[in-house]
């Protein structure tokens, strides 16, 4: 394998294990994470010093481009070399240097923001083949006592030649005292490069920063829906127990509906209901701050007990929508062309699950070829108790679309195009 990038001691390669069914390949899995440093020396350096700690490291988040996967490692817990890496898929992304981390790093110096990675829960490639990363800031999340490194903020690569194309570190007011950037979604097409959107949910601070690319500005929105539903923060993963008041965690796009923008699908982790929003809100400070806007934001519905959802992607070609189900243990679909106006129990479906290989899902995107990607990863053993060594305990499944929800509630009409039938804009009354 030429210049690895996360190199897993235990890396499975091309396997031929199957779940559920089938339904999705077992593509990647390791026992603990390795990297590749520039010599051995270096590694055993790091380890002597405890900038290693190979116990300490668990992978979060995922994204693909040609034949780089990309694999986040949140600073948990002291002693992860590097939290932004591919797989090759194995180099610190972009490199060691940029992922290793001074005594402090702060804001900006002389008017420029240092170009150093901190903490990285999840990335997103987009169709202009640009990695967006956003950088929570922080350190040691694990303890009660985070500490902030450096200011939140977002950067962005030119994937064709590893180039930093910008850095932006939120304002003031994007951030609130208890704000939590783990997630961001891109709202771009080929033909708008130079004037994308980036969606950041505030997790702890209940909000979503907006991003434009074209004005290299951002701003905040708020609204109810963002804070978490106190009957649905409790989760029980591989007998483990525990609560969470984690708020808006993740976004998922329509397709370019009639008048130019999309529908953002989103809900927070402590909740089981999936709300609705125009990106026409949401690019647009002027209207996201209007009283009657509030109106704007729809309920679709719930998708029944104990279907709490931390990451979500939306398949463009036939609208369907997955997202990981932390209680139950496997990936959850829900079809916005062909159900679009029934969301519930009855319309949302398992599609694969699987309570050892599929403990804690973290993270799920569908790629340009129409392949669903998939990261277990065990989150709540990693924190609470910590990991076997000797198990598997990180997986990366793979399947592909049409064949994942073939035969279920979400599977495509034979009519049906996500490009000739849109979604509706027009929802329950927020009061309902």
């Amino acid at each position: 394998m030429n210049g690895a990038a996360l190199l897993a001691v235990t890396l499975a390669g091309l396997q031929a294990c199957l779940a559920t069914g089938g339904r999705m390949e077992e593509v990647l899995s390791w026992k603990q994470l390795d990297f590749q440093f520039p010599t051995a020396g270096a590694r055993e350096a790091a380890i002597a010093s405890g900038d290693f700690v190979a116990a300490n490291n668990g992978p979060q988040g995922l994204a693909v481009w040609r034949d780089k996967l990309f694999v986040t490692v949140p600073r948990w817990k002291s002693g992860v070399p590097s939290t932004l890496n591919y797989v090759n898929i194995t180099h610190a992304y972009p490199d060691l240097a940029t992922n290793t981390l001074p005594g402090e790093i702060g804001g900006p110096k002389d008017g420029t923001l240092p170009h150093k990675i901190v903490s990285v829960y999840r990335v997103r490639v987009d169709v202009c083949d640009r990695l967006w990363v956003i950088d929570s800031g922080r350190t040691d999340t694990k303890d009660d006592a985070s500490r902030v490194r450096a200011p939140a903020k977002l950067l962005v690569y030119d994937l064709r030649t590893d180039k930093l194309l910008r850095q932006y570190a939120f304002k003031a007011g994007d951030v609130k005292e208890d704000s939590f950037f783990a997630n961001v979604v891109v709202d771009t097409t080929p033909q708008t490069c130079d004037d994308a959107y980036a969606y950041v949910p505030d997790l702890g601070g209940f909000g979503v920063v907006v991003y434009s690319w074209r004005h290299n500005a951002s701003w905040r929105v708020k609204h109810h829906f963002f804070h978490f539903d106190p009957l649905s923060g409790s989760f029980n993963v591989e007998g483990i127990d525990y609560r969470s008041t984690d708020g808006v965690f993740s976004i998922a796009l329509s397709p370019v509906q009639g008048d130019g923008y999309r529908s953002a699908y989103f809900h927070a982790l402590s909740s089981t209901h999936e709300f609705l929003v125009s990106t026409r809100v949401l690019q647009n400070k002027t209207i996201a701050e209007l009283p009657e806007s509030y109106y704007a934001y729809k309920v679709l519905g719930s998708r029944g007990p104990n279907t709490q959802a931390s990451a979500s992607d939306l398949d463009e070609k036939t609208g369907v929508l997955f997202y990981t189900q932390i209680n139950r243990n496997g990936l959850g679909c829900w079809n916005s062309i062909s159900k679009a106006e029934d969301y519930g129990p009855d319309t949302n479906a398992l599609i694969a699950s699987d309570n050892v290989t599929m403990a804690y899902e973290s993270d799920v995107k569908v790629d340009a070829d129409g392949n669903v990607w998939m990261l277990s990863n065990r989150l709540a053993a990693f924190l609470e108790r910590g990991l076997d060594k000797n198990e598997v305990n990180f997986r990366v499944f793979k399947a592909n679309v049409g064949d994942l929800i073939k035969g279920s509630v979400c599977d495509v009409l034979p009519a049906q195009s996500a490009a000739g039938l849109q979604p509706p804009t027009k929802r329950n009354s927020p009061n309902s």
